[in-house]
């Protein structure tokens, strides 16, 4: 009884092949499935529209002093 090594390799190769394809697509739509899940029970906050009140309405002032650091650090 003779057995071709050749076909032998190509069948592992197929099996393994398809074990690693059959893990991955089970994996992506486990993934897939949970990231469902997560955003359906708990969902991202919503950022506000609003400006924050820290932020500065005066940029003159701002570009000002960055002015005078530069020069200061130049001179």
């Amino acid at each position: 009884m003779e057995t071709n090594l050749v076909i032998e390799g190509f069948k592992f190769m197929g099996l393994g092949m398809g074990t690693v394809f059959a893990f991955l697509i089970i994996m992506i739509a486990s993934m897939s499935l949970m990231s469902t899940i997560i955003e359906k029970f708990f969902p991202e906050p919503q950022p506000s529209a609003e400006p924050s009140a820290s932020a500065p309405k005066d940029n003159k002032k701002v570009i000002a002093a960055i002015t005078a650091a530069i020069k200061h650090h130049r001179g």
